[in-house]
C-alpha cells in the first residue's frame, strides 16, 4: 500500500512539470496553488586601495536576479523552484548563474511521527555560531559572492526528515558535488595566484560524481537545543595545489577535494537574555596546508547577550563574543585557526526594519585585524537598501590566508526590488 500512497502524491506532479515543460499550463480547476515572488538588486561595490594585481579594478558594479515559483497541490506536494543570475562589471567568474532550489517536497504521517521528503536541488543550513558555520557541511560556498562564505550553491540530494516527540532525524543522499568558485584575474579578494576552476582534481576516482551521504539528528531539552551530525563524502573545502608550467615555475592553482568523515556538534543554551552556543567537528583524510594528511579537531565558541527594549523603546542591542580554534594552528586551511570575535547588533524594530551590525576579527596568532559593517532598512513595501563595509586594518604579512588581500577593502551599497 505504501508505493501506491507514494505514487498517488507523484502522479499530479508529473502531470504539472509535462504542462510546464511543454507549455500547455495548468487549469484553475487542478486545485493547484500558484505564488511567484523574488528580488532584484542593484549592486555597486567600491575599493579605496589601488589594486595589488594587475587587471583589478576598484569599482565593480553589476545586479542580481533571484526569482522563485513555488507550486503546491491539493494532494499533499510541493515544488519550489530559485534560479540565481548575478552580472558583474568587473570579473567575469563573478558574472554566474546557478539553481540555488528546485526541488519537490512530500510529506505525511508515520503512526505519531511526520516524515518529509525532498527531492531535487535545495540548500541546508546547520550550525548555530555567528562568525563561522564550522558544521555546515552539505552545501558548497559560493565564494566570489561574499567574504564571509555564506552564500551557498544549490545541492542535488534526497532529504528525508522524520520527526516526532523523541527529535528530529535527517538523512541525506548527495549524488553530485558542486565546485567552489574563485575571483577571476580581474576580480578582487583573490591570492596572486589565480585558481583553475575549469581543471579540479579529486582523490575518487569517481570525481564529481562520487555519492556522499549525511545524517544529523537534533531535540531540544529544556533551555539546550543540540544537534549532532555525521558526513561522509567529498569535501567542500579545495585543497589548492600548485600548477608549475613548462619552466618549472608555479603559474597557478588547481582545486583539490579529498574524501573525508566529519563528525560534528552543534549546541545552544537560551537562559532568559544569554544565549551560549558552540559549534565542534572531527575530520578525517583531509590535508593541511603543508600538504600532509592531518585529521583534526575544531571548534567554535561564544555567548550573545541581549538588552531587549532598551530606553522604553522597540529596540534591541545585542553584544556577541566568539572564539575560533583550529588544531592544526598555522597549517590550517581555513583562516579560523585561532581568532577573537565581537560583534554588536542593534535593531531598531520599526516600520523600516532598519538594523546595524558591527563585527571585528582578531588573529591571536597574527597581527590581522578585520572590520565589517552592515545597515538594512526597508524603503517602501517593495524596496530596500543594504550598505556593507569590509575593512582590514591591519594585515600580518606572515598570514598567508589574509596578506594577499590586504588591499581589498571595500564598501558596498545594494538597492533590492522584492516582488
Amino acid at each position: 500500500m505504501l508505493h501506491r500512497n507514494v505514487l498517488s502524491r507523484i502522479a499530479p506532479v508529473a502531470v504539472l512539470i509535462s504542462g510546464i515543460v511543454f507549455g500547455s499550463g495548468v487549469r484553475a480547476e487542478s486545485d493547484i496553488y500558484f505564488d511567484f515572488s523574488g528580488k532584484i538588486s542593484i549592486e555597486n561595490r567600491w575599493f579605496p586601495q589601488t589594486n595589488l594585481y594587475s587587471h583589478q579594478s576598484r569599482h565593480s558594479s553589476g545586479f542580481v536576479f533571484e526569482p522563485e515559483l513555488y507550486f503546491e497541490g491539493a494532494e499533499g506536494w510541493s515544488f519550489t523552484l530559485v534560479p540565481f543570475f548575478r552580472h558583474d562589471s568587473a570579473d567575469s567568474r563573478r558574472t554566474h548563474g546557478d539553481l540555488r532550489e528546485a526541488y519537490f517536497l512530500l510529506f505525511g504521517e508515520l503512526g505519531e511521527d511526520e516524515w518529509e521528503l525532498r527531492v531535487g536541488v535545495d540548500r541546508i543550513f546547520w550550525g548555530v555560531i555567528e562568525s563561522n558555520h564550522l558544521v555546515d557541511i552539505i552545501n558548497q560556498v559560493d565564494a566570489i559572492e561574499h567574504p564571509d562564505q555564506e552564500v551557498e550553491l544549490g545541492q542535488l540530494m534526497a532529504h528525508l526528515t522524520l520527526s516526532g516527540k523523541w527529535g528530529i532525524a535527517e538523512f541525506f543522499v548527495l549524488p553530485h558535488h558542486r565546485e567552489r568558485t574563485f575571483p577571476g584575474r580581474d576580480g578582487r579578494l583573490r591570492s596572486g595566484l589565480i585558481v583553475d576552476e575549469d581543471h579540479p582534481t579529486y582523490e575518487s576516482s569517481a570525481e564529481q560524481w562520487h555519492t556522499d551521504f549525511a545524517l544529523r539528528y537534533s531535540h531540544n531539552f529544556g533551555p539546550f537545543d543540540i544537534g549532532i551530525s555525521v558526513f561522509d563524502g567529498t569535501s567542500r573545502e579545495a585543497l589548492l595545489l600548485p600548477r608549475f608550467g613548462p619552466n618549472g615555475m608555479i603559474e597557478g592553482l588547481v582545486p583539490h577535494y579529498e574524501q573525508i568523515r566529519q563528525f560534528g556538534l552543534d549546541a545552544q543554551m537560551t537562559l532568559e537574555d544569554w544565549i551560549w552556543k558552540l559549534e565542534a567537528i572531527h575530520r578525517s583524510g583531509a590535508q593541511n596546508l603543508s600538504y600532509e594528511e592531518d585529521d583534526y579537531a575544531a571548534l567554535v565558541m561564544g555567548v550573545e547577550y541581549t538588552f531587549y527594549s532598551i530606553f522604553d523603546s522597540p529596540a534591541d542591542f545585542s553584544l556577541v563574543w566568539e572564539w575560533n580554534y583550529d588544531e592544526r594552528g598555522e597549517d590550517a586551511t581555513s583562516i579560523f585557526d585561532d581568532d577573537l570575535f565581537f560583534a554588536i547588533r542593534y535593531a531598531l524594530n520599526d516600520l523600516h526594519d532598519t538594523a546595524f551590525f558591527f563585527s571585528m576579527m582578531q588573529d591571536r596568532e597574527h597581527s590581522t585585524n578585520v572590520l565589517f559593517l552592515e545597515f538594512d532598512r526597508r524603503l517602501t513595501d517593495q524596496w530596500s537598501m543594504n550598505i556593507e563595509g569590509f575593512h582590514l586594518l591591519n594585515s600580518d604579512e606572515k598570514d598567508v590566508q589574509a596578506d594577499p588581500i590586504r588591499r581589498d577593502s571595500f564598501l558596498e551599497l545594494r538597492l533590492n526590488y522584492n516582488f
